[in-house]
C-alpha cells in the first residue's frame, strides 16, 4: 500500500486514548473523537484555542501543579525535538454542565515532537490516557495491601517528578552562572567597536546546553592587522565556561607573537592536551592585514570562515583544515592558507550551532548561511549579524549556542 492510499484523517481518529495536535504556541490545531468524548467538550470548544485557555488549573486548589508540569514538558520537547513521557498527574478538569464545579481527574500523557524536513518542531503530538476510573477502581475493591502499594506507587511517581523539577531549577540556576562567566571572559563591546565588527552571541535552548563556544579578536602587531577567532569546546554548563575561557585566553595572547594562524593553532593545540574537558574541542583563526587586503587562515576541525566580496561572490575558506585541536600527539605543524579582498567585502566566523540541523546535511546549512549573507551583504556589521541569525536560527531558539562574528574588511 502505498502513501497515497492511506487516509491518515481515519488513522488520526482511530488513534487509542485522546490525542490532540498542538502549535509551537500551545494552540489546538485538531484532536480526535475520543479527546472530544473523555474532555466532554465540542469541536469548537476546543480547536482554535489556547491549551490551557480550554483546560484551566483548578483555582480551588492551591496546591495544583497539573498544568504547570504539562506545560514544562511541552516546553522540553519544543526545545529538545524529542519525546517526553510525564508521570502520573492529577489534572482537575471543569465540568462543562456546570460551570465552576471542578471534577479530580487523574492522566497518563505523553508529548511527542511533529517535525519539519529541517528538523524543526511544527506541532505537538499530545496523548493522555485518562486513568481517573482505574485508581477509583482498584481503591474500591483491592485488598488493604493493594491499596497501600498502590498509593506508594503513585506518592513515589509525584516524588520523581518533584526531584525532577528540583533538578531543571538546579540546572538552570548553573546555566545563569555559567552564561555571567562566559559574559565575563569574552571581549568587551567597547573592545570590538574599535573595528567595524560585530558579535553575537546566543545561548541555546534549555538548562544545559550552554557555554561551550567563544570569539575573539585581537589586536596584532605590526601594521593594521587583526586576529579574529572562534571555538567550540565541547560539553555544557559550568565546565565546559570554564574550558572556553583558558583556551579562549591562551590562543588571544598566543596570536599576539604568533607568526601566523597555523602557528598559534599549533600552540593551542599543545596546550589543549593539557586541558581536562578541552578533548575534540575545535577553533579558526583568521589575520586580516588591511594594509595588504589579505586574510590568512586556519583551522583545527571548526566549519570555514565565510568570504563575501563586494560583488556577492561567496568564497568559504576551507583549504586549511585540520583535526581538532588535541587530535595531533606530534608537533606537526598545522596547515595555512590565505586569500585576497577588495574593500567593502564580508568576513563571517561562527560555530556550528548556526549551521547544523538535525537530520539535515551540514552544507545545506552552509549554503543558507551563505545565501544570508550575501543578499545582506550591503548592510552594516551589526544590522547584517541580526539578519543571519533572525534567517538561520529557529524562531523558539536553537538546541545548540552559536557565536558569530562579522567584519567588514
Amino acid at each position: 500500500m502505498n502513501d497515497s492510499a492511506i487516509d491518515y484523517a481515519a488513522v488520526f481518529q482511530a488513534l487509542p486514548g485522546m490525542v490532540a495536535l498542538l502549535t509551537p504556541g500551545l494552540v489546538i490545531a485538531d484532536v480526535n473523537e475520543e479527546f472530544l468524548r473523555a474532555a466532554g467538550r465540542k469541536r469548537e470548544q476546543v480547536v482554535g484555542r489556547l491549551l490551557f485557555d480550554v483546560f484551566p488549573e483548578n483555582p480551588n486548589d492551591p496546591a495544583a501543579t497539573g498544568m504547570r508540569n504539562l506545560k514544562a514538558s511541552l516546553q522540553r520537547v519544543m526545545a529538545t525535538g524529542e519525546r517526553d513521557a510525564m508521570a502520573l498527574q492529577r489534572y482537575d478538569v471543569e465540568d462543562p454542565e456546570r460551570p465552576g464545579h471542578w471534577q479530580e481527574r487523574y492522566w497518563s500523557p505523553c508529548n511527542a515532537p511533529v517535525l519539519d524536513p529541517g528538523g524543526e518542531v511544527v506541532l505537538l503530538v499530545h496523548r493522555v490516557e485518562e486513568v481517573t476510573e482505574l485508581i477509583r477502581a482498584r481503591g474500591g475493591r483491592s485488598t488493604g495491601r493493594a491499596q497501600g502499594l498502590e498509593a506508594e506507587l503513585y506518592s513515589r511517581a509525584r516524588e520523581l517528578q518533584e526531584l525532577n523539577e528540583r533538578l531543571r531549577r538546579a540546572h538552570a540556576r548553573e546555566r545563569e552562572v555559567a552564561l555571567a562567566l562566559q559574559e565575563a571572559m569574552l571581549p568587551a563591546s567597547r573592545q570590538v567597536g574599535n573595528h567595524r565588527a560585530a558579535v553575537r552571541y546566543r545561548p541555546a535552548v534549555g538548562a544545559l546546553n550552554v557555554c561551550g563556544d567563544w570569539y575573539d579578536l585581537v589586536d596584532l602587531v605590526g601594521g593594521h592587522r587583526l586576529g579574529v577567532s572562534v571555538g567550540d569546546v565541547v560539553g555544557h554548563g559550568l565546565a565546559a565556561a570554564g574550558v572556553m575561557g583558558q583556551l579562549r585566553s591562551a590562543l588571544s595572547a598566543t596570536s599576539r607573537v604568533a607568526d601566523g594562524p597555523a602557528q598559534a593553532l599549533d600552540v593551542l593545540g599543545r596546550y589543549a592536551h593539557v586541558v581536562d574537558g578541552a578533548e575534540s574541542a575545535t577553533a579558526v583563526t583568521t589575520f586580516i592585514d588591511f594594509d595588504r587586503h589579505t586574510i590568512t587562515y586556519s583551522s583545527a576541525g571548526h566549519p570555514p570562515p565565510v568570504l563575501v566580496h563586494p560583488d556577492g561572490r561567496v568564497e568559504f575558506l576551507d583549504r586549511a583544515t585540520d583535526p581538532p585541536l588535541d587530535a595531533r600527539p606530534d608537533p606537526i605543524r598545522r596547515p595555512e592558507a590565505g586569500t585576497a579582498f577588495a574593500g567593502g567585502a564580508t568576513l563571517a566566523l561562527y560555530t556550528d550551532g548556526l549551521v547544523e540541523r538535525r537530520r539535515e546535511d551540514i552544507d545545506t546549512g552552509l549554503a543558507r548561511l551563505a545565501d544570508s549573507l550575501r543578499r545582506h551583504r550591503a548592510a552594516d556589521p551589526e544590522t547584517l549579524a541580526d539578519a543571519v541569525l533572525l534567517e538561520l536560527l529557529p524562531p523558539g531558539g536553537a538546541t545548540d549556542d552559536t557565536a558569530l562574528i562579522i567584519v567588514r574588511l
